[in-house]
């Protein structure tokens, strides 16, 4: 990482390392649930369903992390000389997302859905990569700026939300299985093309097995997702196994020269 190099201490290099990983794996999730409700689109069926799931992610996982960085990061950054129009710019985002998701989930047909879905992720992405790349570095390179510090205090406010937060679309059926054993937002189908994807080919090197993380970690039991590699990845699945014991099963629908395809199961909660 090139940026590690210019940070002030090893505590604030480790401590980037985490936040761009934890990006990555918000990345990875929020693909993943746009990716379920494109497939429930596609099948006609559903999509309600997966729409309500992607919604109360974002309420429990996504906003939450941008509101800590309101909070925390974003006062610490407008101290620095220079970043106050980075930082105004990247709270707008922040914004607009709450706004976005608002929309999502007053969506009252699939379309519509896809659209706000769709425009969540990629304004999710590019804030993502502002953060990485430009912000995030030239707090790291600020000798009076402890961003290992700043990350303790995000993780303490995330671990402590507001009195009485409750998400705004709770669906309280979200993940379990329904009369056939699928989870009502899995996604998943007999026919593989029907399940969500994941195409790795487009996510950068550095933050690939994160952002893959990410998205493994929102399918439901019995439900399925498929994954895009340019190379047999082998090294991953390893990782994976280590993390998720005995959790999913891997079964290769391509096998080169050019691209691999992969579906995994989850066999275990």
């Amino acid at each position: 990482m090139s940026t590690v190099s210019l940070a002030s201490s090893a505590a604030d290099s480790d401590a980037l390392e985490t936040i761009e990983r934890h990006h990555a794996e918000l990345v990875g999730g929020l693909s993943a649930r746009t990716a379920v409700l494109l497939a429930a689109v596609r099948r006609g069926e559903g999509w309600e369903r997966a729409r309500d799931a992607l919604v109360v992610w974002c309420r429990t996982e996504l906003l939450p992390h941008a509101e800590a960085e309101e909070a925390v990061l974003y006062p610490a950054a407008r101290e620095l000389s220079g970043l106050q129009p980075l930082v105004r710019a990247m709270s707008h985002e922040h914004a607009l997302l709450g706004n976005l998701v608002v929309r999502l989930a007053s969506a009252d047909d699939a379309p519509v859905a896809l659209v706000h879905a769709g425009a969540a992720q990629t304004l999710f992405e590019t804030h993502v990569a502002k953060e990485n790349d430009l912000l995030l570095p030239a707090m790291v390179a600020a000798s009076d700026t402890a961003v290992a510090q700043l990350l303790t205090e995000m993780h303490t406010t995330l671990e402590e939300p507001e009195d009485g937060f409750v998400p705004a679309v709770a669906n309280p059926s979200d993940g379990q299985p329904d009369e056939e054993g699928h989870g009502h937002t899995c996604g998943c189908h007999d026919d593989a093309d029907a399940a969500p994807e994941l195409d790795a080919r487009t996510i950068p090197h550095a933050i690939r097995h994160a952002t893959i993380f990410g998205a493994l970690a929102t399918v439901a039991p019995a439900a399925e997702l498929i994954l895009v590699a340019p190379h047999d990845p082998l090294p991953l699945l390893d990782q994976i196994e280590q993390r998720w014991p005995s959790t999913f099963t891997v079964e290769y629908l391509e096998r080169g020269p050019e691209t691999w395809r992969l579906r995994f199961t989850r066999t275990a909660a």
